[in-house]
């Protein structure tokens, strides 16, 4: 679920793909549900889950072998639009909501809609409003729902306590942009340097920092702060586009999101968080997992493996509560997507609704790693993360409480990241100020406009 942008070479080659996909017309008409498909996905913690899937799939449809092969985030998109541009993508993938309006665009993916009709999908059974993000512009629908995400706080229990902060006090944290609230307190306090000073007290040197109060993976402009700052800027009334989904136009120069950035961005200048120039590289839940940070924001597919670092005590608080006096999460799902120039759609489409059932989605659920997008396996996934000692109400409460927003779905996705990506990272290396972002929405609303 974390994002990086498509390249633009890959984006092009794709683009002069799209003619020869659509004529093609995808499945053969010697296609027949058998035969081996390719599918992917990027996250390896939930590999083992599909891979139960997978041979569960085959016990009931022998004639159908499902190949699944597991690529980190880092390479996953390049090799998704290279094999369309090649031929040999794979029949099948975990597609993201980011993602796959471009791929709409070069005609790349296979609607759904007779086969949901045909094979009476009931997609009542999912979480509102999952099933209606995976459909176009073009009315048609391109995924069936396979999970869904918002964001807390996983923080080091026993820091926290050395600190003097009880679970009760990281669970009512408070926020604005100003003074950054009892947010920023929290942080400052659980800041320590070299010389064993916290960053509230007086001689904290922010030059030499031990652990730092917050870690800081990147900028998160690719989603527009999705696990980073949205939970704060959300809470000012600000919205990144004009409608979501399908906005075409956006907001990054309106002053709430701006002040929002700009304190944020004021965290790594007093020392409480790393410098963004110091991140390249490097990974912000193992640097987590190996004590250099106190507490990380993210979201909840990453439980498993903030949960899996010995020696941490962890905790997971609900995002602060902000200026509207309430506490917010961008709301993301993840679908499976069928690739137009699969030679075996058919078999393709028997998969992804296997996908999209409970008989795979209570598989994903037992394994206590994600949130599934039916309603009745997102329950059973809760009971799981509960089996293994783990309260993730910070998480499912949003849901319940329906304080959620959606990542916006745009066309140019990928063009939009191009630009935002480097007009935040500059804002918070501290090279310009929060204000600049205005030029880049100037550019980023100029790719709508023609």
């Amino acid at each position: 679920m974390k994002k990086k942008v498509l390249g633009a070479v890959a984006a092009a080659a794709v683009a002069t793909l799209a003619l020869s996909a659509c004529g093609s017309g995808g499945a053969s008409s010697a296609d027949s549900a058998k035969g081996e498909i390719s599918y992917w996905l990027w996250d390896s913690n939930q590999l083992p889950a599909y891979q139960q899937c997978a041979d569960d799939f085959h016990k009931t449809n022998p004639d159908i072998t499902v190949k699944i092969t597991q690529t980190g985030w880092d390479d996953y998109w390049g090799k998704i639009t290279n094999g369309m541009a090649s031929g040999t993508a794979p029949d099948v993938f975990t597609d993201h909501l980011s993602k796959y309006p471009d791929f709409i665009k070069t005609k790349q993916l296979v609607a759904l809609d007779d086969a949901v009709s045909n094979d009476k999908v009931d997609l009542t059974q999912y979480n509102a409003g999952l099933a209606d993000l995976w459909v176009g512009q073009d009315g048609k629908r391109y995924g069936l729902p396979k999970d869904w995400d918002t964001v807390g706080l996983f923080y080091n229990k026993k820091m926290a306590a050395d600190a003097g902060l009880s679970p009760e006090q990281m669970a009512a944290l408070t926020w604005n942009p100003q003074d950054g609230g009892s947010y920023e307190k929290a942080i400052a306090h659980l800041t320590v340097d070299k010389n064993g000073k916290r960053g509230d007290e007086p001689g904290f040197d922010k030059n030499n920092v031990a652990v730092y109060g917050l870690g800081l993976p990147g900028s998160d402009a690719e989603n527009a702060g999705q696990t980073q700052w949205s939970f704060l800027s959300a809470t000012t009334g600000w919205s990144a586009t004009d409608k979501t989904p399908w906005g075409s136009h956006f907001n990054y120069d309106d002053k709430r999101v701006q002040d929002t950035i700009a304190w944020w961005a004021s965290l790594a200048q007093k020392g409480y968080m790393p410098k963004l120039e110091t991140t390249v590289g490097a990974n912000a839940p193992d640097a987590f997992g190996a004590g250099k940070a106190a507490i990380n924001a993210n979201g909840d597919w990453m439980i498993g493996q903030y949960k899996g670092y010995k020696g941490i005590d962890l905790g997971i608080a609900p995002t602060p509560t902000g200026v509207d006096g309430k506490s917010a999460s961008m709301f993301n799902g993840l679908a499976d997507s069928i690739w137009a120039g699969t030679k075996k759609k058919d078999a393709s489409i028997k998969w992804v609704e296997y996908l999209g059932s409970s008989a795979c989605q209570d598989v994903v659920a037992g394994k206590a790693v994600v949130f599934p997008a039916i309603k009745s396996s997102t329950d059973k996934a809760a009971a799981a993360f509960k089996a293994k000692g783990i309260d993730v109400t910070a998480f499912t409460q949003h849901v319940k409480d329906k304080s959620t927003f959606l990542l916006p779905i745009t066309d140019n996705a990928a063009k939009v990241a191009g630009i935002m990506k480097p007009a935040m990272d500059a804002v918070i290396a501290g090279k310009a100020p929060a204000s600049s972002l205005s030029a880049a929405n100037d550019q980023v609303n100029a790719l709508f406009s023609k």
